[in-house]
């Protein structure tokens, strides 16, 4: 397990571990660095039709690990076994949190990632049901800007984070917000 120490640590300092094909734990700090502008999320037509209908139910941390293992079922993951014991060990700590989109009583999707001061680092998510993990990226966004965060951090842009306003930022631009944002005092659970 990486403790949560060195975790914490690597987030502060824009770095972010992820499972290599062999199993060892590799640091990435990726330049350009992706991240989505609280202030200028994009919610797509498809997206607002799915939240009119209501049909979905939000939770947060109530099956943190369930969510993480779901992340990481996919031909290639970056998600191990020593990845889930080192982030359910940040979630104990009260740093690590799951979005979660339940329907009839189902884990239908989420998301997961770090929480620091006011900077939440998304890792990775997943759905069972179309739209569930735009649905978990939607409540994500809204609970991030009700709380004061500044800093929603992807890591890497995707064609599917474009459409919701991700961007590409300098590493050292990047460095700078962070900075800033972890020394706020935002709190994502109560």
């Amino acid at each position: 397990m990486i403790p949560a120490e060195l975790l914490l640590h690597a987030y502060r300092q824009a770095v972010f571990p992820m499972a290599m094909e062999g199993g060892e734990i590799a640091w990435f700090s990726p330049d350009p660095r992706a991240i989505i502008p609280l202030d200028a999320f994009h919610v797509p037509h498809g997206l607002k039709r799915t939240l009119k209908k209501s049909r979905f139910e939000i939770r947060i941390d109530s099956a943190f690990e369930t969510v993480m293992r779901a992340c990481g079922q996919r031909e290639e993951t970056w998600i191990n076994d020593e990845i889930v014991a080192s982030y359910v060990n940040l979630h104990r700590l009260g740093h690590a949190h799951s979005v979660e989109v339940w329907l009839d009583e189902k884990l239908a999707g989420g998301l997961y990632g770090v929480s620091l001061g006011g900077a939440f680092f998304g890792e990775s998510m997943f759905h069972e049901v179309t739209d569930a993990s735009k649905v978990a990226l939607f409540a994500l966004v809204e609970r991030l800007r009700v709380r004061g965060f500044t800093v929603l951090d992807t890591q890497w842009l995707t064609p599917h984070l474009v459409t919701f306003g991700a961007v590409e930022i300098s590493r050292a631009d990047y460095q700078k917000r962070l900075n800033k944002a972890v020394d706020q005092k935002c709190r994502f659970i109560e």
